[in-house]
């Protein structure tokens, strides 16, 4: 069970860890005070929930193959085709609605994700996936109203919600892509997750895109340009003061 459950840990930890980090980069940034908290709170979440994947695939590695890894070694130490996260997490922040419809599509994904992943055989996976599905809700809740707001407000809103929708759309076929690295079978996720977006979208006036080719590849190590300019940002402490403590 152990080595089995290695690959989706460090799935599940890298997407965490790869969406705080672009989340993040609006902390001191937000539009008002209230939203900039919120944010960087939603950020802490993500945070929260890749440590407790790390620490899991840490303890997989060590008690396997004899390694002495950490969470910090994993989060820090890694290069960009090591890591396994889905490619629209590592997509730049781009304006507000771009960040509002991302954490909207992810974490509609995530809940369902994680929903399943608390009735699987991993007990571990089950365990965080209960504990993170509070926060998750918090975050769907506060990302749709925002898509309302902005989609059904005045005409430059509703022009960068569009705008927003036709970049990252393309990014959404790779929830449901079949990968090794799946900790739970996806067929039944599409058909909810697709059935809330709409919804969401149909009070924010917004219109469903057709189908279109989807980007893959984040499972298998296969990444945007902007990962390792990220990584690099991220990683630079650890890498230029290995084991540097405060």
């Amino acid at each position: 069970m152990l080595a089995t459950s290695l690959p989706s840990a460090l799935f599940l930890a890298d997407t965490c860890l790869v969406l705080s980090q672009r989340n993040a980069e609006w902390c001191g940034h937000g539009p008002v005070l209230e939203q900039d908290i919120a944010i960087t709170n939603i950020t802490l979440d993500l945070v929260g929930q890749a440590r407790l994947f790390y620490q899991y695939a840490a303890d997989i590695m060590n008690a396997t193959e004899g390694t002495n890894q950490t969470e910090d070694n994993l989060a820090f130490l890694r290069d960009e085709r090591a890591f396994r996260n889905l490619l629209i997490c590592e997509l730049p922040k781009g304006d507000w609605a771009h960040t509002i419809l991302r954490q909207f599509l992810f974490s509609s994904y995530q809940e369902l994700l994680f929903e399943k992943m608390q009735g699987g055989n991993d007990e571990r996976l089950a365990a965080i996936a209960e504990k993170s599905l509070k926060e998750i809700r918090y975050h769907i809740k506060w990302s749709s109203e925002w898509i309302i707001r902005l989609g059904d407000g005045t005409e430059e809103s509703k022009a960068r919600m569009h705008q927003a929708l036709q970049a990252l759309w393309p990014y959404t076929g790779e929830f449901f892509e079949p990968a090794a690295v799946d900790p739970v079978e996806l067929n039944a996720l599409k058909q909810p997750w697709t059935m809330r977006v709409a919804a969401v979208f149909e009070e924010a006036t917004l219109t469903l895109p057709a189908d279109c080719f989807m980007q893959t590849g984040g499972k298998d190590g296969k990444h945007t340009e902007h990962l390792g300019f990220m990584l690099a940002e991220m990683q630079y402490l650890q890498r230029a003061y290995p084991n540097a403590t405060w």
